[in-house]
């Protein structure tokens, strides 16, 4: 680390013009190809999937895309309502431009003869709607088609005749965009307000910011590269640009604390850089690996839109790392001792270096923990009551995780969008004036084979009207040929309602079931519930395993990195724990509707069925930074002197401030996401923010220290045959570590172990404080 430091900071205008290239090259390839993303999230192998492509494969003119226009007239309105020859004059007027308008199919309305065209007129008279069909699926359609259509449909409702008119579906939302770059632009201005607080130094506060923009713009732009060789998700490119920005502020922060520590040590620039990178830079590697794994832990589950997230998150925090190794010495370089404010460069002029160096005693480090302010004092308030704080921290934890239990997890439509929306007040309209399943009714798809499965499948309609849960039943529908047939059945609830989720149930296991058995005939069930209950179930039947693989790799990583069974142990439970957490938060918000109208985020709704799997991944790798950041202080402290609760004092005293200004800039990286306008990247903003302040603010900073207080010196233990197994590895060589990447002299072993370092803190080969009981501790 130190030799690659060292020649970026000699060739520095080199390093920093070849980021740009990238960036550039990055720009340029996206700007001639474009971006492939997907919106299709549908699991091959279920039952829904199979429906969809039979429906596909025999029906071909309804391959593209259907959407939903819907008028109504208030009480002030025509007395005939919708029928009032001037609405039915303007409507048919609308719905004839519309169907000349390019990239429209074929309109059907309510004013065509024949009965099918008066079911779409509400028994009161005063909603109608029309279906427009496009000619292409939703994510293959052009914006500027869709919005056309919008703006034709809603010139309709301004003739002041108290006549509304939306639009809804999933063509439709294609128009709503989201304002992404006004959540990054909060998000990075809130992280620079942080950073200048931290160092005092606009400089220094320039750094960080640059390192991540130049890294997450790269990494943005080659996604969208990526997404023509592999399915990539519509929403990667903003979940990697929350996760990139937070880790990449980070990363950069960390560094630079460590290399202005060097620089008030005395340290030449260079010098400083290196000792920095030697330490605080091994460990953003080492971290940047943690989240890396994490993330790719999605492909267990073999999902193909997940496996392109997967990639492009890890591609993004490669590119941070990358950056903060080789972009991020090289700036130090250009702004020299100017990453200090004006007062500490004249305080180190007038003063001379700090004393806090590699030859303090340890009195004067006891000394300068001591008044080394809040976050000092907190370490020592937590050494007093650890029991106590422990207690309080774990009930706090198990509150904000109880929504957990109530988890409905199910892909959320229009009605739980914002409510100024046209999408959601079109859900609105059709809910009110059709009943609220006509916002997603299930489509049975049945292959016959021969006349007895037909017989079966013309008579299965009227079967159908007398299940519970069912409003209406229409078809059946034949194709050409006779071989597939489809039935709609429109439920008395709403999509994402529960209830519908048990009809979908109730059809597969009691109803179709009776039916197949008497007859050559299967039924499949499609539509958007059953589609939604698919994923769920394959996503909860692979999260166990998927959890399982991310927490042991994680272990294994802090195994080798710390040769401890409490360390990695203790970081899993505390993993799970702010998972949980979150996710309780999350379900509040987002299902149980808690504020998030005020938040501008709609009604209540189910949870992304993949929204747990992507928190998992995620807070994982990010949780795993702030462990091996205070645990490596604390560990180098421990190997020093022998003294554990010396080691958490120290080690929380003196990375508390670091790691809390990376959470709050963390924090409000991902919390600005809230501004972005799609509901599913505010799922991850909240998700992770809650994680990362629970994670910084409650875990590491309270219940971590506490528990390692309350367990002494069984944190570092491990049984002498293991460590002689396990390869060793360096994270951080410390601060009493040469100028290379080696530690310094290793601390002399404790008498009867001698395969692990042993403590010192005394004379040459003496035991510290709080040793004597290390012999039957490692054993």
């Amino acid at each position: 680390m130190t030799a690659l430091t060292r020649w970026c900071m000699r060739r520095r205008l080199l390093v920093v013009s070849l980021w740009l290239a990238l960036l550039a090259a990055a720009g340029v390839g996206t700007a001639l190809a474009g971006s492939a993303y997907s919106n299709d999230y549908d699991v091959p192998g279920t039952e829904s999937g199979r429906a969809a492509q039979l429906l596909t494969e025999a029906f071909p003119d309804r391959a593209g895309d259907g959407d939903t226009l819907v008028w109504h007239t208030g009480e002030d309105g025509p007395g005939d309502g919708v029928r009032d020859a001037a609405v039915r004059d303007r409507m048919t007027a609308t719905l004839d431009d519309i169907a000349g308008l390019p990239g429209v199919a074929d309109v059907r309305g309510p004013y065509q003869p024949g009965p099918e065209s008066q079911e779409r007129i509400s028994e009161d008279g005063r909603t109608a709607y029309a279906t427009v069909s496009f000619d292409a699926p939703a994510d293959e359609l052009d914006e500027s088609q869709v919005q056309r259509v919008v703006d034709t449909a809603h010139a309709a409702g301004d003739d002041g005749r108290d006549l509304r008119v939306e639009m809804g579906g999933t063509a439709v939302a294609l128009t709503e965009g989201i304002s992404g770059h006004l959540a990054e632009a909060v998000g990075i201005a809130v992280a620079a307000v942080v950073l200048l607080l931290a160092f005092g130094s606009l400089a220094a506060m320039l750094l960080p910011l640059v390192t991540a923009v130049l890294s997450v713009g790269t990494a943005a732009l080659a996604t969208g590269l990526l997404s023509h060789a592999m399915t990539v998700a519509d929403f990667a490119p903003m979940l990697g640009t929350l996760i990139g920005l937070g880790v990449g502020i980070d990363y950069a922060l960390f560094i630079v604390t460590r290399h202005r520590k060097g620089l008030k040590q005395g340290m030449s620039v260079p010098e400083a850089a290196q000792r920095a990178m030697s330490s605080a830079g091994r460990a953003v590697v080492f971290a940047g690996v943690t989240v890396c794994i994490a993330l790719l832990g999605m492909l267990v589950l073999r999902l193909t839109f997940l496996n392109g997230v997967a990639l492009a998150a890890s591609l993004t925090v490669v590119l941070t790392v990358l950056a903060s190794v080789t972009l991020l010495p090289a700036l130090l370089g250009v702004i020299g001792h100017r990453v200090l404010s004006r007062r500490e460069r004249r305080a180190l002029a007038e003063h001379g270096p700090d004393p806090a160096g590699p030859d303090e005693s340890e009195a004067e480090a006891g000394k300068r923990t001591r008044r080394g302010g809040p976050v000092a004092r907190w370490s020592a308030f937590v050494e007093r009551h650890p029991k106590l704080l422990a207690g309080l921290a774990a009930v706090f934890m198990a509150v904000l995780a109880l929504p957990v239990f109530a988890l409905h997890l199910g892909s959320s439509d229009q009605g739980s969008g914002p409510g100024t929306a046209t999408t959601r007040q079109a859900y609105d309209l059709m809910a009110e004036g059709f009943g609220p399943g006509t916002n997603g009714p299930l489509t049975l798809v049945g292959e016959i084979d021969g006349a007895a499965a037909k017989l079966a499948f013309e008579e299965l309609p009227e079967r159908l009207r007398g299940t519970e849960g069912v409003a209406e039943v229409s078809g059946p529908e034949l194709n050409g040929s006779g071989s597939v047939g489809v039935i709609t059945v429109v439920p008395d609830s709403a999509p994402q309602d529960e209830r519908t989720s048990q009809l979908v149930d109730r059809l597969r296991e009691q109803e179709l079931p009776e039916v197949s058995a008497d007859s050559p005939l299967t039924v499949h069930v499609g539509g958007v519930t059953a589609g939604q209950d698919d994923f769920a179930s394959v996503i909860l039947g692979k999260l166990p395993m998927f959890t399982g693989v991310i927490v042991a790799l994680g272990c294994a990583l802090l195994l080798l990195a710390f040769r401890s069974i409490g360390i990695p142990l203790k970081a899993a439970v505390m993993n799970i724990l702010a998972v949980a957490a979150a996710s309780g938060v999350v379900v509040a918000v987002f299902q149980w509707g808690w504020g998030s109208e005020l938040l501008g985020l709609g009604g209540p709704g189910p949870i992304e069925p993949f929204l747990p799997v992507i928190m998992v991944s995620v807070l994982f790798g990010l949780s795993m930074d702030y462990q091996v950041f205070m645990v490596s202080r604390m560990y180098e402290e421990w190997q020093r002197t022998g003294d554990n609760r010396r080691a958490v004092r120290v080690g929380l005293a003196e990375t508390g401030r670091v790691i809390n200004s990376a959470a709050v800039i963390m924090i409000a990286v991902f919390g600005a996401f809230v501004l972005s306008g799609d509901r599913i990247i505010a799922m991850f903003g909240i998700g992770l923010a809650v994680a990362v302040a629970l994670d910084a603010f409650v875990l590491r900073t309270l219940l971590v220290p506490a528990l390692m207080h309350m367990l002494g010196g069984a944190n570092w233990w491990l049984p002498r045959w293991l460590d002689r197994c396990l390869p060793r590895i360096t994270i951080e060589p410390g601060e009493h570590a040469g100028d290379g990447d080696t530690p310094g002299p290793a601390p002399v072993p404790a008498p009867a172990e001698p395969v692990l370092p042993g403590p010192r803190s005394g004379g040459e080969g003496e035991p510290g404080p709080g040793t004597e009981p290390l012999a039957g501790r490692r054993g």
